[in-house]
């Protein structure tokens, strides 16, 4: 009997430990992030974009203005085309200053008087993101591309009070007005719906 007692002590005190550990992973995990500075974020534009210096710390003082510190930012590349309706494909990795970093696809459809294609390098600041969990959702907005061979733009989409702001440059040529979203992934598809 004493023996049977100390093993359902043992188990409990390992479960418990699991469960301990298991929750500290999910409390990481949900942390919500500490906001980047201007600075910051210029100076890790300036070594993902290159030479793009002054466009891009204009547009990221630009937006901090706007909607404030981002808690997180994507580098990453994507590829889009359309031809009223369109596509759009990409991947990177979403930074955090204290909730870890991550990989992460976005890909999503649009409709409007949008032709061209392009490829891009793109930094998306990311506001009042609760966890890193919270990305992996759809994020609607209107985005307007004039440029041919190459071009730099910025625009907003929004969720459920998160908001993320891509600012691209890349090659192409893309002319138009479109609707659309992006839909986050932890994983690589080709579905955009």
């Amino acid at each position: 009997m004493k023996n049977l007692s100390r093993r359902a002590a043992v188990r409990g005190m390992g479960a418990g430990l699991l469960a301990a550990l298991g929750g500290s992973r999910a409390a990481q995990a949900q942390e919500r992030p500490i906001p980047y500075t201007d600075n910051e974020l210029i100076e890790n534009g300036h070594r993902f974009f290159g030479t793009l210096s002054r466009d891009l710390a204009e547009a990221i003082q630009s937006a901090t203005k706007r909607w404030g510190q981002p808690n997180a930012y994507v580098l990453g590349q994507e590829a889009g085309g359309a031809v009223i309706g369109g596509l759009r494909y990409g991947e990177g990795s979403m930074y955090t200053r204290n909730a870890g970093d991550r990989k992460v696809f976005w890909q999503g459809p649009s409709l409007g008087f949008d032709y061209g294609a392009d490829g891009d390098r793109t930094m998306m600041l990311v506001y009042n993101l609760p966890s890193t969990d919270a990305l992996f959702q759809r994020f609607v907005g209107v985005d307007g591309s004039a440029y041919l061979v190459g071009g730099f733009g910025i625009t907003a989409l929004a969720f459920d009070g998160v908001t993320v702001v891509p600012i691209r440059t890349g090659v192409g040529a893309r002319l138009g007005l479109n609707v659309g979203y992006l839909k986050f992934t932890d994983h690589p598809t080709w579905n955009p719906f």
